[in-house]
């Protein structure tokens, strides 16, 4: 075979229209071979090899470039190196490793013995299996390596490090990488380009969106393909939704532990190709296809004016701690990819619960990151980015540091810094929980949001004085960086936890499915199933389940800050009570579209009831303000606030009515004369005034209308007490007004309406 030297970048597999330029880093590297993988097989089955020395290193890239050869071409890398856990060091030339730059990644790892650098039932490394026996699955299923810091490092043989004890060649029970095609006709695609204020997130899962879904073609079930199917794409902008935030595309592994218990790993966080989207999604096959795929629904979704922005997964890999299997970075730079117990170099110093962190401090470890999140917004074209336990990605030492390298370099990036950086502020390290800590130019899952608002509305007491924040963007957590409420990526439910009808239906977790006897899970939901544990045909039960519901799809789209649903949650999908449905990928987590019939009474009303307060908040300016609210203390004396707080009797609330343990409701004024804000030709924005009567109490209330200085006429726009649209009416200033227990009513005052001063 004809080589050329190649050049050292871009890393990865580059395809230029005549032949392909390989580019591996490895510092500790003595030998690199590219590994060709053929169709055919030998006699054995296993797949047929070429092997190419890479000749040239430059900086510690290893290069070649083959001319001749194309997209869909299979290949690997044999790295040659020093086996030495107590160093840190574990190279394994029988180990086929995946390309961490690869484009796009063929098969599935199926658990073989071969996959691991010593046999079964050993003791590896000088630390023994909780069981003796490690599982196939280890990479994704061992707890955290942290406690294992005390643990002697395995001693040196006299003859020097140790070599692996098993030297099986991994090929034919591994993944491997592909050469794609870059080329790609986009046509006039133009990103939506939403500001943040404007945005209505949809967490969405690709195969659990479209796997039911009667419209999409069987074929193209739980794929990118069905995804951008129009019955899908009409479903998501009737309901209002500007973005999709997909939960893992990256390549992932699909644990074979899992999968012989008649499982899988359905949420996808356990990524090993952070370039490839995951095979297992594609209609039309997986030697680059799916890289087409995922560009035409991108594109199909753009034309609907719908962004996507990724749920990404940096924080560690699907290899797990000492005792996962060999499949990329551990045999080609262990210590330069992963962060090690100081001290202890043959395990893994673990925040994520995975069994192992990548090395933030680690300039290629950065700069795989960075080339990563760059080449999906430049070649396939996404919106943005969630960062998973992204609490991680700042600790470049030991704390978690806002000023950390990598908040560093996406703040400079020109490519990353413009597109949408959402954080999920934790990690399950030591000073993990960061909401409200990230740098001016991120958002955040605000996880106090979604507690304050579930705890409101099953009726804890001494709830007000959070909730105001909650509901008015959380000043109390950004505005002192200097960050507006855009800041606050405000959830009720997500994919982690119990689905919005589960919420309001079970007050325990019920997850024996799992098959993990109920230790998986969050066992403190803040839920209430008011008044029967799952489903039941009692009339005021399921009545009551529905207000509640609608109580809090209301205040979640009726607050400050960046409403995110969770996909399903609109037609009243459950997981039988199952909170953690990360290896169900059945019909406890598809969506259920009500089959050829469709959605049966209630949930219609539901989704009515979804989109109808989507559209309330995309037409009014005020219910998503680019600024926070000034309130009574920055508002001139004789003015009308933007905001002002009543109690039950319409008087302004006071610090006694703020502390009342008892308080479950609150009635809230909101200004929309003389917003801070500006269209895009600096013209001033006036909108309508609103009046929002919260009661969570199990009681009805009767609220008295403040005075006519806010307004002297208001009429019903939205009442949850039932699920259509209220019937019309006008009350005046000071009328009363009965709101049932445990429901929200709206009332508008049209903008420009005389009112007394």
């Amino acid at each position: 075979m004809q080589t050329w030297p190649g050049r050292p970048y871009p890393l990865g597999a580059t395809f230029d229209g005549t032949g392909t330029n390989f580019a591996l880093f490895s510092e500790v590297a003595e030998k690199v071979e590219l590994c060709l993988i053929g169709d055919e097989t030998d006699a054995e089955g296993r797949p047929l090899e070429t092997r190419v020395v890479l000749e040239d290193v430059d900086a510690h890239v290893w290069h070649v470039y083959l001319p001749g050869l194309g997209p869909g071409t299979r290949y690997g890398y044999r790295v040659h190196g020093p086996y030495d856990p107590a160093s840190g060091h574990r190279c394994n030339p029988s180990k086929l490793l995946v390309d961490p730059y690869a484009k796009a990644i063929d098969g599935q790892v199926d658990g073989d013995e071969s996959l691991f650098s010593y046999r079964f039932g050993e003791v590896p490394d000088g630390a023994a299996h909780p069981d003796g026996q490690p599982a196939p699955d280890a990479a994704a299923d061992e707890p955290g390596d942290a406690q294992d810091a005390d643990a002697p490092p395995a001693p040196p043989t006299p003859s020097g490090p140790p070599a692996p004890t098993n030297t099986e060649d991994s090929l034919g029970h591994t993944m491997t990488s592909v050469v794609v095609n870059p080329f790609f006709d986009w046509g006039h695609d133009r990103p939506p380009q939403r500001d943040y204020h404007d945005s209505v997130i949809y967490e969405a899962h690709v195969r659990g969106m479209t796997m039911r879904h009667p419209d999409v073609p069987d074929e193209l079930r739980g794929t990118y393909a069905g995804m951008a199917h129009p019955a899908v794409i009409e479903h998501l902008t009737a309901l209002g939704v500007t973005a999709v935030e997909l939960m893992p595309v990256h390549q992932f592994v699909n644990d074979p532990g899992l999968v012989a218990k008649g499982l899988s790993n359905y949420w996808g966080y356990n990524t090993i190709g952070f370039f490839a989207p995951h095979n297992g999604y594609t209609a039309y096959g997986t030697r680059g296809q799916q890289v087409m795929e995922f560009k035409a629904m991108v594109k199909a979704l753009h034309e609907a004016d719908i962004e996507v922005i990724l749920d990404v997964v940096y924080n560690h890999t699907a290899e797990g701690n000492h005792l996962g299997p060999t499949l990329s970075f551990r045999g080609i730079d262990n210590a330069a990819y992963y962060r090690l117990v100081d001290g202890d170099e043959a395990h893994y110093f673990d925040t994520t619960g995975t069994g192992n962190s990548l090395l933030m401090r680690s300039p290629h470890v950065l700069q795989l990151i960075m080339d990563s999140l760059r080449y999906w917004v430049t070649e396939m074209h996404v919106d943005g980015f969630r960062f998973d336990l992204a609490a991680t990605l700042a600790r470049q030492f030991h704390e978690v540091d806002r000023l950390s390298a990598f908040f560093d370099i996406v703040q400079q990036d020109p490519v990353v810094s413009q597109v949408k950086l959402i954080a999920e502020p934790w990690d399950l390290g030591d000073g993990g929980y960061q909401v409200g800590g990230f740098p001016p130019l991120w958002t955040e899952w605000n996880g106090r949001y979604r507690d304050t608002v579930r705890d409101f509305w099953r009726g804890e007491p001494a709830m007000l004085p959070e909730f105001a924040s909650r509901l008015t963007g959380s000043s109390d957590l950004y505005e002192h960086t200097g960050r507006k409420p855009i800041a606050s990526i405000n959830f009720v439910t997500a994919h982690d936890g119990f689905t919005l009808t589960d919420l309001v239906s079970y007050d325990e977790k019920h997850n024996e499915a799992n098959g993990e006897g109920g230790a998986d899970g969050e066992n403190h939901n803040r839920s209430w199933n008011c008044g029967v544990e799952g489903p039941t045909e009692d009339p005021e039960i399921r009545a009551l389940r529905a207000r509640q519901r609608r109580n809090f799809l209301a205040t979640l789209l009726l607050s400050q800050g960046v409403p995110m649903l969770s996909h399903g949650d609109e037609i009243g999908r459950t997981q039988h009570g199952n909170n953690n449905g990360y290896c169900q990928d059945n019909e406890i987590t598809w969506m259920d579209w009500g089959g050829p019939d469709g959605l049966d009474d209630e949930r219609s009303d539901l989704l009515a009831f979804a989109r109808r307060m989507v559209g309330i908040r995309r037409a009014h300016p005020l219910l998503h303000r680019r600024r926070f609210f000034q309130g009574p203390a920055g508002t001139p004396e004789g003015e009308i606030p933007d905001i002002d707080w009543f109690d039950i009797s319409g008087s302004r609330m006071d610090t006694t009515d703020w502390n009342q343990g008892y308080a479950r409701s609150v009635m809230v004024f909101l200004g929309g004369d003389d917003l801070p804000e500006r269209d895009r030709r600096g013209e001033p924005i006036v909108d309508d005034s609103f009046l929002l009567l919260l009661n969570a109490s199990d009681s009805p209330l009767d609220f008295t209308l403040p005075d006519a200085a806010y307004g002297e006429r208001w009429r019903t726009l939205v009442r949850t007490e039932s699920p259509g649209e209220p019937e019309p009416s006008v009350h005046a200033a000071r009328e009363r007004i009965t709101v049932a227990s445990f429901a929200t009513v709206l009332l508008v005052r049209e903008a420009g309406e005389v009112h007394a001063v």
